[in-house]
């Protein structure tokens, strides 16, 4: 993809976030997903790395290098006229610079950023850590001249055998991310939790990602409760396999 094109979808992408309030970003793993997101009206998608990983017989967290992934994407990216961002894991043992640079020359425009470093181990960076990767993601795009957004993940909440117990460190990371240069901030596991979302929507100005589920979610509870970006995940992809499998199952021997 051409860069100008890049450039407009990011611009594109970044207006969307100011124009929906939340803008939902249909996650999506192959050409066909996407195509059939964006022939239902949604202005942007998301790839995401587990049913991407899914879609290909590979693993979750890091089963694929960063080049394999590259190459996954660009003919989703390719096939659909909308900005779309990449789930990017933790990385992939990356340098911040060289992540930017394969993201946009594939057209991506924005990504996802997880504390979860699989290669690792599977450790959580320090707060510090995660920011400063952050950091060097947000001055790599402004060096390319792409305004790529990013979403600053954090797994803490994922992690704690008692959410509500890292309430306090986890805002603490998400507002590094903001000061970092992230746009918009993603606490995983709390997407049933009325309590620590409203906790975390107010305790930041970039829009907080949530993770729902296209069935048993309500898009209306989360305008309520302040989110400004909702993705799916794995969850779309998991409930298109249990619509599958109701309507086989009659015809299975």
């Amino acid at each position: 993809m051409d860069l100008h094109t890049t450039v407009e979808r990011a611009r594109r992408l970044r207006k969307l976030h100011a124009e929906y309030k939340p803008l939902v970003l249909p996650t999506v793993w192959d050409v066909w997903s996407a195509r059939t997101a964006a022939d239902a009206g949604f202005p942007a998608l998301t790839i995401g790395s587990h049913p991407l990983a899914d879609s290909r017989g590979a693993a979750d967290h890091e089963g694929q290098t960063f080049e394999e992934v590259l190459a996954a994407v660009r003919p989703i990216i390719a096939a659909v006229d909308i900005p779309v961002s990449v789930d990017l894991e933790a990385g992939y043992g990356q340098e911040p610079a060289d992540l930017v640079a394969g993201l946009v020359e594939v057209g991506g425009v924005g990504l996802n950023l997880e504390d979860t470093v699989h290669s690792d181990g599977g450790r959580v960076r320090g707060t510090q850590e995660h920011a400063d990767y952050i950091a060097g993601l947000r001055a790599a795009a402004d060096r390319a001249g792409v305004p790529v957004w990013v979403n600053g993940r954090t797994d803490l909440f994922l992690h704690a055998e008692t959410p509500a117990a890292v309430l306090d460190e986890a805002i603490e990371r998400l507002r590094a991310l903001e000061q970092a240069g992230a746009d918009s901030v993603y606490p995983v596991g709390i997407q049933d939790d009325d309590d620590l979302l409203t906790a975390v929507t107010s305790a930041v100005s970039v829009p907080v990602n949530s993770t729902a589920h296209p069935v048993r979610h309500d898009l209306d509870r989360f305008r309520r409760l302040g989110v400004g970006r909702v993705t799916y995940g794995p969850l779309l992809q998991l409930a298109l396999t249990d619509t599958m499998k109701d309507m086989l199952k009659p015809w299975a021997p």
